[in-house]
């Protein structure tokens, strides 16, 4: 059910948030579980009042100028979680994919991006290791998005995220040398061990 927010208020999404304070999808979500930012749920997705956002930011932050930022920088040591960016354009996705790959297990760093162009912009900022992408998606396409990938990284691994696994589209994913694919719709063991078996780590 829905929920009814005042209209004398302004309130954030998520991704405004992420802009807004310039930390990743993980840190957020560790801020509302520890209750150091408030939020309201909305259906599948999370509200944020902007005055309650800025009271938190006068009293937080030393904290958060400790927090890497959204952008992030190759890391200086491989003992730190394995990192992954997942591209789709639909939001409910791309939390299920995060909750999945980083709440539940603990064990990934993930950021995530709505398109194509942000998720290589994002690649030339970041080191990854594992890109999971929407095959279909408005503008740039999955596939035109694993190609300029590959460019950034040629040994960099993909899954592809399909609603038809026969679909001819990926069938060329797989030619162009992708790691593995999920179809939709997609349970958490599948999602776990796809990602397990491209990073070569042992699936939960």
């Amino acid at each position: 059910m829905s929920l009814n927010l005042p209209t004398d208020e302004v309130f954030l999404t998520t991704e405004e948030v992420l802009e807004y304070l310039q930390v990743n999808l993980r840190t957020i979500y560790r801020l509302i579980k520890a209750g150091k930012i408030p939020a309201v749920r909305v259906g599948r997705q999370w509200r944020f009042r902007k005055r309650d956002i800025d009271s938190w930011l006068d009293t937080q932050r030393p904290w958060l100028d400790q927090t890497p930022v959204a952008s992030g920088t190759v890391a200086a040591t491989r003992n730190e979680p394995q990192r992954i960016l997942v591209v789709d354009d639909e939001a409910s996705i791309r939390e299920l994919l995060f909750r999945t790959l980083a709440l539940a297990e603990a064990k990934y760093d993930v950021d995530t991006v709505h398109d194509g162009a942000s998720a290589l912009d994002r690649m030339r900022a970041r080191s990854y290791d594992l890109l999971i992408a929407d095959l279909k998606m408005p503008g740039m396409d999955g596939l035109t998005l694993i190609r300029e990938a590959k460019r950034i990284r040629q040994d960099l691994p993909i899954i592809i995220v399909t609603g038809f696994s026969t679909e001819s589209s990926a069938i060329e994913a797989v030619n162009l040398g992708v790691a593995g694919y999920i179809t939709k719709p997609f349970r958490v063991p599948h999602v776990l061990a796809a990602a397990a078996k491209a990073l070569r780590t042992p699936a939960a």
